[in-house]
């Protein structure tokens, strides 16, 4: 589910491919702002089926063994610990993440090598080995296995990475929300659970997309305006000369500053000052703090920024 800060870097996002793009599309930035929000929510799915996914090639890996010709000990009486965890199972047999999968065109099937790589991969960690050689059993240690199999190992495969930076490059700061998600979605199925609960993309759907859609639109709808404030209170720099991000950052908060009356002016310029240390150059966050708190000040004195309740103001 989104909170304010990922829209605010899904926005971020928009803006900066829409400003390094000659054409100046707007309706296809808009497009693209919607579809990036989408494409997150199946990234989410993605991580969940893959859990699935990694069973199923463990029972594969024991199918191969006991079709050997020469087959092992092992291979004819292998640890099924794995591909009988309880937990996994009532992933897999889910008809509310199925019916998802198929309706979003999340398949791994379609990507067999690729899972089967990763897979070989994590069997090789030692929690992975770990857990295959404990004589304990039951849903809740297998649940706590597989949170922590998640966390530790599974979310931070290159491998994984790769696939999804190839299929949207808009996906790379998406992880975090979507693993996150698919933690929460783990944590909260208990054993007696019929099915799997998944997580819906809005927490308040109009209260979040009203508050995306205004920063678009005031962002774009004040940029002169907003180009003026900086370059009067950036006096020692040429507007040119300052990053990209930082102007699409400072733009984005003095939207947000006149536009949404309910959120105080110090969260705003806290945000901005934070996302500047996470997406631009080292001393932006300084530049960025200096700036607004000389822009904010003029729009409080203009009469331009309005919060109703106490305190929002400061």
């Amino acid at each position: 589910m989104f909170n304010r800060r990922h829209l605010r870097i899904k926005v971020l996002h928009c803006f900066y491919a829409y400003f390094q793009d000659d054409d100046k599309d707007l309706n296809h930035a808009d497009k693209q702002l919607k579809t990036s929000l989408d494409k997150m929510y199946e990234m989410y799915i993605w991580l969940l089926s893959l859990v699935v996914e990694m069973q199923d090639h463990a029972i594969d890996k024991i199918e191969a063994g006991r079709n050997k010709k020469l087959p092992s000990p092992e291979d004819l009486h292998p640890n099924t610990k794995f591909v009988t965890n309880s937990f996994i199972r009532l992933l897999a047999n889910s008809k509310v993440l199925n019916n998802k999968c198929e309706e979003l065109a999340v398949n791994w099937s379609q990507e067999r090598d690729l899972s089967k790589k990763i897979f070989k991969e994590l069997i090789q960690t030692e929690d992975y080995k770990e857990y295959m050689e404990s004589s304990e059993r039951g849903f809740s240690h297998d649940k706590e296995f597989l949170l922590r199999f998640f966390k530790r190992h599974m979310i931070n495969v290159e491998l994984l990475h790769d696939f999804f930076e190839e299929r949207s490059v808009l996906w790379t700061d998406d992880l975090d929300l979507a693993a996150g998600m698919a933690i929460k979605t783990i944590k909260a199925i208990s054993e007696d659970d019929g099915d799997v609960e998944l997580l819906p993309l809005w927490r308040d759907p109009e209260d979040e997309k009203n508050f995306l859609n205004n920063l678009f639109k005031k962002t774009l709808s004040l940029g002169e305006e907003s180009e003026k404030l900086i370059a009067e209170a950036a006096k020692n720099w040429d507007f040119d000369r300052i990053a990209l991000l930082d102007q699409i950052l400072m733009k984005m908060a003095i939207a947000e500053a006149q536009t949404f009356k309910d959120i105080p002016l110090k969260v705003t310029l806290n945000e901005y000052i934070e996302l500047s240390k996470y997406y631009s150059t080292p001393k932006s966050a300084g530049f960025i703090n200096g700036v607004l708190d000389q822009i904010f000040d003029k729009l409080k004195e203009d009469g331009k920024i309005k919060k109703t309740g106490k305190g929002l103001l400061e």
